[in-house]
């Protein structure tokens, strides 16, 4: 990765700050985003990513983004989209407004950055978007946010045919991870414990788990794999029916 420019987008914490780590160890150059600047830049080996600050549901603040990082390096090889989320809200009562700003971030604004990326990658790139298990079966909870990873699984696969050969388009379906977050999700360390323990792995995901298949997917060992949603959930759920049936009489 000498040599390479990196934006990966939400790269200041959590997964997005896993992935700029793994990049940085490769010997990118890393600019992260976020509308607000981390406490710490992630750092590897005495080199930093740099911070851009810009909110990617805004198209205009995109447009500068991908400006900046071109005008500072002079290119740009591999966007990552790995901003995204949503806290947890019930189907029945959702609000539209809620719901369309999760679709907005989670699927809209992927697509504003592949746009601008590509228009940048004079002499080709690699395109990765972070999608999620919640796109690719029930997403109870977060219904709009389930929906709109499943989007993103498409459109990863549509950008691959569209902008190939030049521009290599891939996914990752992440499952359950542990992050600096996971206790919104899963409560205490018991109820994280009890997570891992459905988990074939026996543990959540980390953010170095992302970040090296990232890093594979950019590099030439990638070179003809485009198009593809790599599942990354250590084996994935265990069959409720397994668990049901012992428990029967």
């Amino acid at each position: 990765m000498h040599g390479k420019v990196i934006l990966v987008t939400g790269g200041g914490r959590g997964v997005g700050r896993g992935i700029a780590n793994a990049f940085l160890a490769a010997g990118a150059e890393v600019v992260v985003c976020g509308r607000k600047p981390p406490v710490t830049l992630p750092e590897v080996a005495g080199r930093s990513a740099a911070f851009l600050a810009a909110d990617v549901r805004e198209s205009e603040q995109v447009d500068r983004l991908i400006g900046e990082v071109v005008l500072r390096h002079g290119h740009l090889d591999v966007l990552v989209n790995n901003a995204g989320g949503s806290p947890a809200a019930d189907s029945a009562t959702a609000s539209p407004r809620f719901s369309a700003a999760i679709i907005q971030l989670n699927l809209v604004a992927p697509l504003w950055l592949a746009q601008r990326a590509r228009a940048a990658m004079t002499g080709g790139g690699c395109i990765l978007n972070i999608a999620s298990v919640s796109g690719t079966r029930p997403s109870p909870g977060t219904a709009a946010y389930g929906a709109a990873k499943a989007g993103l699984i498409n459109l990863t696969q549509t950008l691959a045919v569209e902008w190939a050969p030049d521009v290599r388009v891939n996914a990752i379906v992440a499952g359950p991870l542990q992050t600096e977050l996971a206790h919104l999700h899963y409560g205490s360390e018991a109820g994280v414990a009890a997570v891992a323990a459905t988990i074939p792995m026996r543990r959540l995901g980390l953010p170095d788990d992302i970040g090296d298949a990232c890093v594979f997917l950019a590099s030439e060992r990638a070179r003809w794999i485009t198009g593809a949603a790599l599942v990354i959930h250590g084996g994935g759920e265990r069959p409720a029916f397994r668990d049901a049936a012992k428990a029967g009489p």
